[in-house]
């Protein structure tokens, strides 16, 4: 069965709403006693930028009291189902959508306190779109002790063989490895082109247990690295600029050692994985130790030295976590053995400078794919969560998010008339 599904991400960079429609097809031979293998075709994508309004009242929705955020939630569910009917006219896809995947847009996540909150009612979605719809994608995950973050690692393992790391550099930096044998044995199509296919060992049902196996999703592990693009693009605006294209202004500036050793000391890169970041950390704590740093009347930190700095900060974060995941070094020539290979997406692997960085100080193979994919991964990613929600199957990986298990994450509304 081909599945034909949009999915939609807010990310936290606030520089618009994706939508991909896609069709995702579990492959031939595929059982769940068996391996799994799943193969994609991202068929439509567009980026409907935020205005202004909207970018600012998503920004501030942490501030709300508990009933204007109520309203703004229900208000952006009405504005995504719109979202989705435009795309489908611009696109001729009337009657061909068979379900719609909402992530939202995070608003609040406190993993101590067990809570997320992405905004966009789904009931919203479905009701404006008359679609059957999926949302509330990391709720299970968290009720079950994990950090909610990330999800995307399933999609990592199920649609984009042949790498060792992938990181996601987003609003906020995330990284996933796969510890499986032969991992890197070569990329699909799916890294390449526009479709692509993974096997990934299977098991028992929806909750059950399940032995472990090569690409079961129990050697894959995954957690937010640092701020990225958030914190850039703010120093950016500075600049009068929305974003820093191809990390110019980075690198126009120096790197302040004082600055660089400020925020690597701050104790979140100290604590051990599982966990996440909600966006207040870039925000509210990085963005105002930058801001603090900049001096015009003397000269000693201008946007462009705080920006080439936080360009750093990101690339050692990075360098890292990667030696943290014991994934690097692992090239072998005698022994047929290649470089780890980390697959990067995400708006961030727009910036050739940012890239750079991560070539020179990773110990791994940094590849960027097609810009379909760099920008389309996650809305690609949350059709596929929502497909195995559909179908009651694990979309959430308990290995990645600390949860004491594997889940069936999502709530399901009806759009259809039935």
């Amino acid at each position: 069965m081909v599945y034909k599904v949009i999915g939609m991400m807010s990310g936290s960079s606030l520089d618009g709403l994706d939508i991909a429609y896609v069709h995702l097809q579990e492959q031939v031979g595929s059982s769940l006693q068996g391996p799994r293998a799943w193969g994609f075709q991202l068929l439509n994508t567009v980026t409907y930028p935020y205005s202004d309004e909207w970018r600012e009242r998503l920004a501030g929705a942490p501030a709300l009291s508990a009933l204007d955020y109520q309203l703004l939630h229900v208000e952006y569910g009405h504005y995504l189902g719109a979202q989705v009917l435009r795309f489908i006219e611009a696109f001729g896809l009337d009657f061909q959508v068979q379900l719609v995947v909402s992530h939202g847009h995070t608003a609040l996540h406190w993993p101590e306190r067990k809570l997320t909150a992405q905004l966009g009612d789904g009931a919203a979605i479905a009701a404006t779109t008359g679609i059957n719809v999926v949302s509330d994608l990391r709720a299970m995950d968290m009720a079950l002790g994990g950090q909610g973050a990330p999800i995307v690692p399933i999609g990592e393992l199920l649609l984009l063989p042949g790498y060792d790391l992938f990181l996601n550099l987003g609003g906020i930096a995330n990284i996933s490895r796969h510890g499986g044998q032969g991992a890197a044995a070569g990329a699909t199509e799916g890294a390449e082109g526009a479709e692509g296919a993974a096997g990934v060992g299977g098991g028992k049902g929806p909750g059950e247990g399940r032995e472990k196996g090569p690409g079961d999703g129990r050697e894959f592990v995954a957690y937010d690295v640092c701020p990225a693009n958030r914190v850039l693009n703010a120093l950016a605006e500075m600049q009068g600029k929305a974003y820093d294209e191809g990390g110019a202004i980075a690198a126009s500036g120096r790197v302040d050692p004082e600055l660089l050793r400020r925020l690597d000391a701050l104790p979140y890169y100290q604590q051990p994985y599982p966990k996440s970041l909600a966006n207040e950390f870039g925000t509210h704590t990085i963005v105002p130790m930058l801001q603090e740093s900049l001096d015009f009347s003397n000269g000693r930190l201008s946007v462009a030295d705080a920006m080439r700095t936080y360009v750093e900060h990101i690339a050692g974060q990075v360098e890292r976590a990667v030696a943290g995941l014991g994934v690097g070094g692992r090239r072998d020539e005698a022994a047929g053995i290649g470089a780890a290979r980390m697959l990067v997406t995400g708006g961030g692997a727009h910036n050739d400078f940012l890239v750079g960085r991560l070539r020179e100080r990773v110990d791994a193979e940094v590849m960027v794919p097609h810009k379909e994919l760099i920008d389309y991964k996650e809305a690609l990613v949350m059709a596929l969560i929502g497909v195995l929600r559909w179908r009651e199957e694990r979309n959430v990986l308990a290995s990645v998010t600390g949860a004491v298990r594997d889940s069936v994450g999502g709530a399901v509304w009806i759009g259809q008339e039935v």
